[in-house]
């Protein structure tokens, strides 16, 4: 693929404008798509639940080429997040390549690249690309259950929707809320509702280990998750040297290890007086996601301002006949709930693809077949981004942004496709067996987002300075001492690539160029009221006063 082909990305969240930033600078025509009115994908203002809050600290947490403001505090809050990210496209040039309030309705794969129907404030229309770069986020369709007796709870007047819908926290003042879920997003809003709330429920089917941001002080969340040697603690397909040893003859070490944190986290949160010292080891707390305690949240179950259901579900939602809504527990409870939130997760598909493209993108379970989290095996034109989300997802996103364009360009030697079919099938056994079915649909690389980069890098024959990796054993990874990478081709123009960009077809010719992009203001309020709280079926702010 030469320089001339048009890209067309879908999502404008971290790994969209990521990969935007690198393609636009290697000379690649780029159009990004999002169905949004600003950038930021799960930090956009149409998402950001009260409470949210990054995981990682700005330390960690921030693109190799663009630090975070000084002024901002050590852990950003939701609008910070999505500022900075606003930040990044105006500073990088990503507004005239941007259409927001966009989104692109259905992606047909033709000889020439794409045909994509995109659905605006104007209408319904097509356009076209060679290359069709698949952002969309592993959060971006909220997974809501299907309850029994949904209907009466409505006609009770009971409301329920997903977190990623709830905008205002006094939309529930002096109500009762149930929340669904023991994530990290069920937490937070548990916590952010409990003092206003005339009460709060967390009904938690599993209850999942937490760690805590700061346990000691030489031992932090992200020492643990964020170190070479942090991740050594848990078992890898491929183990490493250290892996091998702390399996083999240190492996009461690294038992210790989990157990001393496992102790440490009980006695922080109090989890033993609590009653929710989670079933398992400590070291399921790296299944799918890693899980950070939110804070205040245990203190808010001591005090009687947050309830928690523990291993139990909703059987039944009621209402009708005069009753108030309730949702009745499978441990036999029944809960009033006149508005229930679920922090239940998210489907990960693409549902613009027909069934035909998303068949040949999963397996039978709906697992992602990507060779290194971005490449399908049987479909050309196509790779995604962001899908290698892990708990340092700008970093994992900007390097996957630099493998897709040196793929693009010719500069990446991809194995044989039998064999790389090989690969991905073991990871994904691996993959479940690890976390007992646990996983995100194949795209996990949780806990191994250091191990992720180094895959990735090693294919793009880039290899960081051996006292930075020493030092990446024992002291966290800082995004700066990847900023090589994007100097390392710069002097190279995207040339035809060696072998075709999918291991069994050509690449397409260049097809039909797309349509003029706008050049929206990100300045401008988004166009819809924010202050409504929770639109379709949550309670609104103004009716929740």
């Amino acid at each position: 693929m030469t320089s001339g082909n048009r890209i067309a990305i879908v999502g404008a969240g971290i790994a969209g404008l990521a990969c935007a930033k690198v393609l636009i600078q290697k000379g690649f025509p780029v159009e990004i798509f999002d169905r949004s009115p600003d950038v930021g994908g799960v930090w956009s203002a149409t998402r950001r639940y009260p409470g949210l809050r990054t995981q990682n600290s700005k330390n960690t947490y921030h693109f190799s080429d663009f630090p975070m403001p000084s002024d901002y505090p050590k852990v950003l809050d939701g609008e910070q997040m999505q500022a900075y990210l606003a930040a990044y496209a105006d500073h990088f040039g990503l507004r005239e390549h941007l259409r927001l309030n966009t989104e692109v309705v259905a992606a047909d794969p033709v000889d020439s690249g794409w045909l994509l129907e995109i659905r605006d404030p104007g209408g319904i229309h097509r356009t076209s690309c060679d290359h069709l770069v698949i952002a969309n986020g592993v959060f971006s369709e909220p997974a809501i259950p299907d309850f029994r007796g949904i209907e009466l709870f409505r006609a009770a007047g009971g409301q329920m929707g997903h977190v990623s819908e709830f905008l205002d926290v006094e939309a529930v003042r002096g109500k009762s809320v149930v929340v669904v879920g023991y994530g990290k997003s069920a937490c937070d809003i548990a916590e952010a509702v409990s003092d206003v709330a005339g009460s709060t429920t967390v009904v938690a089917r599993r209850l999942l280990w937490k760690m805590p941001r700061k346990l000691a002080k030489v031992l932090d969340y992200e020492r643990l998750m964020l170190t070479r040697f942090g991740e050594a603690h848990f078992h890898h397909m491929e183990p490493g040297r250290m892996d091998r040893f702390l399996d083999g003859p240190g492996s009461s070490f690294r038992i210790s290890n989990l157990d001393l944190i496992q102790e440490l986290a009980t006695k922080h949160m109090n989890l033993r007086e609590l009653g929710l010292v989670p079933e398992g080891r400590f070291e399921q707390i790296a299944e799918s996601t890693v899980s950070l305690a939110t804070e205040n949240f245990y203190e808010q179950v001591a005090n009687g301002r947050i309830v928690v259901q523990r291993d139990t579900t909703i059987t039944e939602m009621r209402g009708g006949g005069g009753q108030q809504p309730a949702v009745q527990l499978a441990n036999g409870e029944v809960i009033p709930a006149d508005i229930v939130v679920c922090a239940t997760g998210f489907q990960q598909r693409v549902p613009f693809l027909t069934p035909y493209v998303q068949r040949r993108l999963t397996d039978e379970h709906g697992n992602f077949r990507l060779h290194r989290q971005i490449l399908p095996l049987d479909v050309p034109n196509l790779t995604f981004a962001g899908y290698n989300s892990s708990v340092i997802s700008t970093l994992n996103a900007e390097v996957g942004a630099h493998w897709t364009a040196a793929l693009l360009a010719g500069q990446i030697d991809l194995p044989p496709r039998e064999e790389t079919a090989e690969q991905i099938d073991a990871r994904l056994r691996w993959t479940d067996e690890r976390t007992r079915g646990h996983h995100a649909h194949g795209t996990v690389i949780t806990p191994f987002s250091i191990r992720n980069i180094d895959d990735m890098l090693a294919d793009l024959k880039f290899r960081l300075p051996l006292r930075t990796r020493v030092a990446q054993w024992f002291r966290t990874v800082r995004p700066e001492s990847y900023r090589g990478l994007a100097t390392k081709h710069e002097s190279a123009d995207p040339a035809p690539p060696a072998h075709p960009v999918t291991q069994h077809a050509d690449v397409a010719a260049p097809g039909p160029s797309l349509g003029a992009p706008r050049q929206p203001d990100l300045g401008v309020p988004p166009s819809h009221d924010l202050s409504t709280g929770m639109p379709g079926d949550l309670l609104h702010g103004s009716q929740g006063k």
